[in-house]
């Protein structure tokens, strides 16, 4: 693995999933070519995009192996970590911490095994406190947070995620947020609960800001829940841009690809002085700053209308 930026090999991870809510999608215009700026640090296109995209029986079958022993291992590591859960029972903090820490290890085998090269950008923002947002387009993506999110993170999932068979379990004992999507008014109230647990706690918090996951890569509208967190815990928001991971595993399939990944932290984004009257402001500022950094294929297509949906 191709880690730039010094980040330790064997870091404390955990992950999230966030509010899965629909948005009218706008009329989409066919995206004017638009001449990227290569970031510092990014592998020249030309090697980001070099390898084989092998859609032969012995690829695919070795995909199959792989995914089923991810679900294997990850079965075995939240067994044993549902077990330290239940001993720490009595010590709320300890059971986030070692949530964060199934994450780490879980996370990081999960990648070993699916075996794509993942280069890691801005690591001096990584172990921040704050509210780490990152773009949703892949399975993978929830294994790399599950891995790089710090010591001391909360995620928010929706509230059915407890029938998950022991992942479910393992997540409400680690402490993690869940919310009704169902109830627009229930999930507001989530959010206020949440932000004053994150505060109390001195916790920080992971979150998909597009709400649900990308059907082609391409960078979804922003959801409000993030900028109201912000405005009530005041924590900076510091975003992860998710490159190449649509190619690795795409909607609907179960062929894992070798397509190389980047993961890149942005540095901070202060909140300090926001306001709720420029909440739209926020989302499209943040929202923007996604457009500026993704590489073109995964760049929102032109809309006829405004970037932010009205759910929260």
């Amino acid at each position: 693995m191709d880690n730039t930026g010094g980040a330790s090999f064997m870091r404390n991870r955990r992950f999230e999933s966030f509010l899965d809510t629909s948005c009218e999608q706008p009329n989409v215009k066919e995206p004017p070519r638009v001449s990227v700026k290569q970031e510092a640090g990014f592998r020249p296109k030309a090697e980001t995009d070099q390898y084989v995209d092998d859609d032969g029986f012995i690829s695919v079958l070795i995909s199959y192996v792989r995914i089923v022993t991810c679900f294997v291992t990850m079965m075995v590591t939240t067994f044993v970590w549902a077990i330290v859960m239940l001993l720490l029972l009595p010590w709320p903090y300890q059971r986030i911490r070692q949530g964060n820490i199934y994450g780490h290890v879980s996370g990081r085998l999960l990648m070993w095994i699916l075996g794509n090269p993942v280069k890691i950008e801005g690591t001096e923002f990584a172990d921040k406190r704050a509210i780490y947002i990152s773009n949703h387009a892949s399975p993978i993506d929830i294994f790399l947070l599950m891995w790089l999110t710090p010591t001391g993170t909360v995620g928010i999932a929706k509230k059915e995620i407890i029938w998950y068979p022991l992942f479910g379990q393992l997540y409400v004992l680690a402490k993690h947020i869940r919310i009704d999507r169902s109830n627009p008014s229930a999930a507001i109230q989530s959010l206020k609960e949440a932000a004053h647990a994150i505060v109390k706690d001195n916790l920080s918090l992971i979150i998909f800001p597009e709400g649900t996951r990308s059907q082609n890569g391409r960078l979804l509208p922003f959801k409000k829940g993030f900028v109201h967190m912000a405005l009530q815990s005041r924590l900076p928001i510091v975003p992860i841009v998710l490159s190449g991971t649509h190619r690795a595993w795409r909607k609907g399939s179960l062929h894992i690809r070798p397509a190389p990944i980047t993961v890149k932290y942005l540095p901070p984004i202060s909140t300090s002085d926001w306001t709720a009257d420029k909440l739209d402001d926020y989302i499209k500022m943040v929202h923007d700053i996604y457009v500026k950094n993704l590489p073109e294929p995964q760049k929102p297509f032109v809309l006829d209308s405004t970037r932010t949906c009205s759910n929260s």
